[in-house]
């Protein structure tokens, strides 16, 4: 087993989920967004992000959590009916992204030579805030 495998069973393994959203779906974004805001196991809730924003082509904004809220989280979004990528923060930010991914609803085509090559992320976020 990779050492970032094991992380990811961890039950305080950092995770991301990205929300996106189209125009019409906007409002539902928001409200999951608020609530994801009142939860007090969420760590981290991104600003809507309207356009794309790193290797999102559409806009998105992102939750941060731990692995052992991941169902919870899950449960949330597909309440709501919005697409999301659920992902691990491991040294291979690529993997993350692709194979160690979830995805709901329909994927997104992401931008994949934007992301930090294997075992530099170290789930440090690239966009100005500090993952954990």
């Amino acid at each position: 087993m990779k050492e970032s495998d094991a992380c990811m069973t961890e039950p305080d393994a950092p995770y991301h989920a990205h929300i996106y959203y189209d125009p019409a779906e906007r409002p539902a974004a928001a409200a999951l967004r608020d609530a994801f805001g009142h939860d007090r196991a969420i760590l981290f809730v991104g600003d809507l992000t309207d356009g794309a924003a790193g290797p999102h082509p559409i806009a998105q904004y992102e939750v941060h959590f731990q692995a052992r809220t991941a169902p919870a989280v899950i449960a949330a979004i597909e309440a709501t009916g919005l697409r999301a990528l659920v992902h691990p923060l491991t040294d291979d930010d690529l993997a993350d992204h692709s194979t160690l991914a979830h995805w709901i609803g329909e994927p997104v085509e992401l931008d994949v030579t934007v992301l930090d090559p294997p075992g530099i992320n170290q789930g440090i976020a690239r966009f100005g805030i500090s993952d954990f």
